[in-house]
């Protein structure tokens, strides 16, 4: 391919040639924490930054997992962290997408083994931290990284890893600036999913369990046994590698039952071959789909609704589907809000069955019994939890779109493909 006049080809492609190709540890300094040692832990103090506490993009100090220091002394205090300072976790299945920007909310901190420090020398600290936030980042350490149990990454690798550095510092701020713009649309987006998550889920506490009741309705709930209001069924069963991704039937996967408290129309559904014994246990529309299996009890039988009108529709083998009779005072979707509320955990939890993993049998199900107000109120409760999920729904989309926008700005901003400063000429 022919480079665009002005252009020169490094290892992270064509880059203007009024920038400089670099290496991280030429435009920053790299320190790796201390071995702080455990049997010198406090109850309270200074936090200590470990691996653990390193997430994708943010930094992470819930109580299970955060360690303490009871002070810092001049032995250690090289590795007290500052605000902006970039860290990067050594280890882990997520090495090289675990980092973080330290914010004033998180000092005091002390740096601790496996865990680096990234600070810059003269570069702008933003822009080496969009660099260590690119794919670039991810594809250096994906191909430098051990392949063991553990996978780590040394200090010299992050070292090593090259970015296009413009030599003009205007057009660094310009740069840092504008992706730091997206960064903040992002924070606030991510902030505002978290708000009306919260909301949704005091909401669910309030209305799921009568404590709070709707205009118009009143009346006590009724504790209502589930075998007299519907009949369960269960997956395919007895299938091969062979009946997967053939035939002309579909199934709806297990992760696809938990992941939402409804299925819609315009999921991707494996094909399946299903035999002609099978056809009672199709999945229909308005089902209650239950996940009957799980690795932890809190996990078994959340309920999804199947709002998909399809014809040869069924349920993987570690699943089953409830179907209400047309008589039943009940409301699918209401159960399925019910059922992934902390009211519907502690009953199903209290039926799940095993050690190493939990299983729900169907009979057990049928056997539970729920507070249910009528089914007006039902209906009514179960549309304003989806409308609120609908709400969610279009904040993470843009928030999705954004994070797209965001990659795509950093790709052309990074090498120099866009300029957010004119470049200055030449001198003779």
């Amino acid at each position: 391919m022919q480079l665009r006049p002005g252009y020169q080809q490094t290892g992270v492609g064509p880059i203007p040639e009024d920038w400089r190709l670099s290496s991280l540890g030429h435009e920053a300094e790299l320190l790796s924490g201390f071995p702080f040692l455990s049997q010198g832990f406090a109850a309270s103090g200074i936090r200590l930054l470990r691996g653990s506490n390193v997430k994708r993009g943010q930094l992470d100090w819930s109580r299970e997992i955060t360690e303490h220091w009871p002070a810092v002394t001049s032995k250690i205090k090289q590795y007290e962290l500052q605000e902006s300072d970039i860290v990067i976790a050594m280890d882990g299945a997520l090495v090289g997408r675990s980092f973080a920007i330290v914010k004033r909310a998180d000092l005091p901190s002390l740096l601790v083994q496996r865990v680096a420090r990234v600070r810059a020398k003269a570069t702008d600290q933003r822009l080496l931290g969009a660099w260590i936030n690119s794919d670039y980042f991810i594809r250096h350490v994906d191909s430098v990284k051990t392949h063991t149990a553990i996978p780590h990454i040394s200090p010299r690798d992050i070292r090593d890893f090259a970015v296009a550095i413009p030599r003009a510092e205007s057009e660094q701020r310009a740069i840092a600036e504008a992706l730091s713009d997206v960064d903040a649309l992002l924070d606030g987006l991510t902030r505002l999913i978290a708000k009306k998550r919260d909301l949704k889920q005091g909401a669910m506490q309030q209305l799921l369990t009568g404590r709070t009741r709707l205009p118009g309705f009143g009346g006590e709930w009724a504790s209502v046994r589930l075998a007299e209001i519907g009949d369960a069924y269960g997956g395919l069963t007895g299938k091969s590698s062979a009946d997967f991704g053939a035939g002309g039937a579909r199934y709806i996967a297990f992760m696809d039952v938990i992941r939402s408290v409804s299925i819609r129309s315009g999921s991707t559904f494996e094909r399946v071959r299903v035999g002609s014994g099978e056809a009672q246990n199709a999945v229909k529309r308005g089902d209650l789909l239950l996940n009957g299996s799980s690795e932890t009890p809190e996990e078994v039988a959340m309920g999804a609704v199947c709002d998909v009108d399809e014809q040869d529709l069924f349920l993987n083998s570690f699943c089953f589907g409830f179907r209400l009779r047309p008589s039943a005072e009940a409301d699918a979707l209401f159960l399925a809000y019910l059922l992934r509320s902390d009211a519907g955990r502690t009953v199903m939890r209290s039926l799940a069955q095993g050690s190493t993993r939990y299983n729900m049998a169907k009979s057990a199900f049928l056997d539970a019994c729920l507070l249910l107000p009528s089914r007006s109120e039902q209906g009514t409760i179960a549309t304003v939890l989806s409308h609120m999920d609908a709400e969610l729904a279009v904040l993470e989309a843009r928030r999705a779109k954004t994070q797209a926008l965001k990659q795509a700005m950093m790709q052309s901003l990074l090498t120099g493909r866009i300029r957010l400063v004119c470049p200055e000429p030449a001198h003779a």
